[in-house]
């Protein structure tokens, strides 16, 4: 129900906040460009198949990996019919010129991953600490204000940062100081320490993930001219949304598959799979350009032809 209601305010926020008057698209709308209904259909259904296929893995090996088999295939399908819905001069969901920049590509990486942590370590620890120590929702709320707290400090100082500092520093510095804090999490696989232990490493991951989620976002539009700012946002909105259904599905279904008969083990392999993409959007940060100069915001990328940006 929790998530149910994150989601709706998810969606519910930009609805309200588009409806605002005063904001201007510098694009004008072609009214002749028809949405592209099959594209929409097709990533849907690819990544929904994707997803169920890795919830049941712990049910069944077979038809998790038909599920998951057919979504790829369905990607696949999709990936096809956008290109050559473009080469016959048509306006595609999604351009597939939108993946031919490297830094882009890697700054997706990166904001996959941090959403995968996000929501990966929020539900398999608010899990644990009530289905097997017994905590209630608001218990288990109060001790995760410590990574409410290390989100909000280090997103209110973003901007002053990322006017210092490389956006590539920034979001390698995330990664270490998030993955930090799943090692400590991890250590609280032995023994049973009181809940408030848990407190440190929520506090790092959410003084890592407040410190490399604006400058993230900030790599991959600023990759792009004004012209491809809202396809390449609603790529990167895209891209973050996959990361937390992933993020849920892979680490949860770990967690739940043994929570009951070995509750310790279980927490600490899917703990394990948080700290594996977290590794992961390390290593993508570290791949980044060391050109990118502090202060890189969207628009400075010039504004020729996705097909030819690359």
């Amino acid at each position: 129900m929790i998530s149910a209601a994150g989601g709706v305010g998810a969606a519910a926020g930009p609805l309200i906040g588009g409806l605002s008057r005063a904001v201007r698209d510098p694009v004008e709308p072609d009214p002749t460009s028809r949405f592209d209904i099959a594209g929409a259909v097709l990533s849907a259904v690819g990544l929904v198949l994707t997803v169920m296929g890795i919830m049941a893995l712990d049910n069944s090996m077979r038809l998790a990996f038909l599920l998951v088999g057919a979504g790829g295939l369905v990607m696949v399908w999709f990936f096809v019919a956008i290109r050559a819905k473009e080469r016959r001069g048509q306006e595609p969901l999604l351009s597939p010129g939108l993946f031919r920049i490297r830094t882009s590509n890697l700054g997706l990486v990166t904001q996959n991953t941090q959403w995968f942590i996000l929501m990966g370590t929020s539900f398999v620890v608010s899990a644990y600490l009530q289905v097997v120590r017994g905590y209630n929702a608001i218990e288990t709320g109060i001790i995760f204000t410590a990574a409410t707290l290390g989100l909000l400090s280090t997103s209110l100082v973003a901007e002053r940062l990322a006017q210092r500092r490389r956006q590539r520093t920034l979001v390698i510095g995330g990664f270490v100081v998030t993955v930090a804090g799943i090692a400590l999490l991890l250590v609280l696989v032995t023994g049973t320490p009181s809940a408030w232990a848990f407190a440190p490493g929520l506090l790092l991951i959410g003084l890592g993930l407040g410190l490399m989620l604006t400058p993230s976002v900030n790599v991959v539009q600023s990759s792009f001219g004004e012209k491809s700012q809202g396809e390449i946002s609603g790529l990167s909105r895209s891209v973050s949304n996959l990361g937390s259904s992933l993020g849920t599905a892979i680490a949860g279904t770990i967690l739940v598959a043994g929570i009951t008969a070995t509750p310790e083990r279980a927490y600490g392999l899917a703990m394990v799979a948080v700290s594996v993409a977290g590794l992961v959007g390390l290593v993508a940060a570290v791949l980044l350009p060391r050109s990118m100069a502090p202060g890189a915001m969207p628009g400075l990328a010039s504004d020729t032809p996705l097909s030819e940006e690359a």
